[in-house]
């Protein structure tokens, strides 16, 4: 017979979950906490001491209460303190921010990334913003680790960059690049921006409390991450959310994954500057262009941005058809997309989602906007915390 978890184990996996409230939910009483997680007032109590030792969490009155008696102690994520490093490599730009316990942007940086730059060059980039916002952190704050969200099929098990068709990396070791570049002991985690975006949009966003989730992205490419049961779905090896990579017109337009009639060649940014006559153009400020082009009345604008929400519709019918989720949000150009197509979108999902699919399921644009890849990426590198507290240094 297996023997049941040893004492120790419960108590950190307390902690764990004490912690993993806070980190989400914010400040919060001792009361609340008792109730959500189920454990009698001296547990709480004993955890949140633990806790606040190990400089994770502080305890103070609330300001107000408005109820006579002795007030319950509000529990805080120490977010000037405890603190990760987040990155978004995307085709356009490269982002970097300090993420504090709780998820707050402390900090953050940004500049163009030119089409082409490999993992090499990005990563003292990225290091170099890391090391000016290191400037102003606290001389006892504590960075536990540090997330990547990069365009591209991301390898679980190590951070590779397998292939990324709209940066042109294949194989490219971005998380060993960055580590070497910061000489530092943390770890870093890399993960696909799709994805992490709907981490973080499901623990903090538009999606709480839904379990079942498609979180679209869009920039040159189309991604999608994939929450199921309250679990991330990302395959075997991490590649799985490559929506854009579903054919949808056989023998149709080549893609830059090798293939032909791809998603993403009749969403894609390339597909829609295409039908709007604009080929010399790229970037999100041009499909914005476009966008506004459209609202104004331009004819073929219009046409483009019809044809472009009409094969959107017809990809997120087919997800909700396979997935049934509760909610699909629209993130990076896909938002825009959505915005300016959104009639065209609904009336493709209205004519071919199954209805047992359809009833409940809502259309939404991400309640953190471009901050979601950063928020998700930094919720990567909170995660061996959270998991056991007392292991962190």
């Amino acid at each position: 017979m297996r023997a049941g978890p040893s004492q120790d184990e419960i108590r950190r996996q307390n902690l764990g979950a004490l912690l993993r409230y806070v980190h989400i939910h914010g400040a919060t009483t001792r009361a609340e906490l008792t109730s959500a997680l189920g454990l009698n007032r001296s547990t709480i109590g004993a955890l949140t001491a633990d806790l606040a030792g190990a400089g994770l969490v502080s305890e103070g009155t609330p300001k107000e209460t408005g109820r006579a008696g002795r007030p319950s102690l509000v529990v805080r994520p120490e977010s000037e303190r405890v603190h990760a490093y987040a990155y978004s490599i995307e085709v356009d730009r490269l982002r970097a921010a300090r993420v504090g316990l709780g998820g707050a942007v402390l900090d953050r940086r940004e500049q163009e990334r030119p089409r082409g730059l490999t993992a090499a060059e990005a990563a003292p980039l990225l290091a170099g913003a890391v090391k000016e916002m290191q400037q102003t952190v606290p001389a006892d704050a504590v960075c536990v680790g540090a997330g990547v969200a990069v365009c591209g099929m991301v390898r679980r098990d190590d951070g590779l960059v397998r292939l990324g068709p709209t940066t042109g990396w294949v194989d490219e070791p971005i998380g060993a690049a960055l580590a070497a570049e910061l000489g530092c002991e943390v770890p870093v985690t890399v993960g696909n921006v799709a994805d992490v975006a709907a981490f973080a949009e499901h623990a903090r966003g538009t999606a709480a409390g839904c379990d079942n989730v498609i979180y679209l992205y869009g920039d040159v490419g189309v991604g999608a991450g994939i929450i199921a049961g309250g679990r991330r779905l990302t395959g075997h090896g991490g590649y799985g959310g490559e929506v854009g990579h579903m054919v949808v017109v056989p023998d149709g337009a080549p893609c830059e994954c090798g293939s032909r009639g791809c998603w993403e060649t009749q969403i894609g940014e390339h597909a829609l500057l295409r039908a709007a006559g604009r080929t010399d153009a790229r970037g999100r400020d041009a499909l914005l262009a476009v966008f506004e082009a459209a609202d104004r009345g331009d004819a073929r604008a219009q046409t483009a941005v019809r044809q472009a929400g009409d094969w959107l519709g017809f990809g997120v019918a087919n997800l909700v058809n396979i997935f049934n989720p509760e909610m699909v949000i629209f993130g990076g150009t896909m938002r825009d997309l959505y915005l300016a197509a959104a009639a065209q979108v609904r009336s493709r999902l209205n004519s071919i989602a199954l209805p047992a699919c359809l009833e409940h399921v809502r259309l939404r644009t991400p309640k953190l906007g471009d901050d979601a890849a950063l928020i998700g990426a930094a919720e990567l590198a909170f995660e061996r915390l959270l998991a056991d507290p007392l292991d962190v240094g």
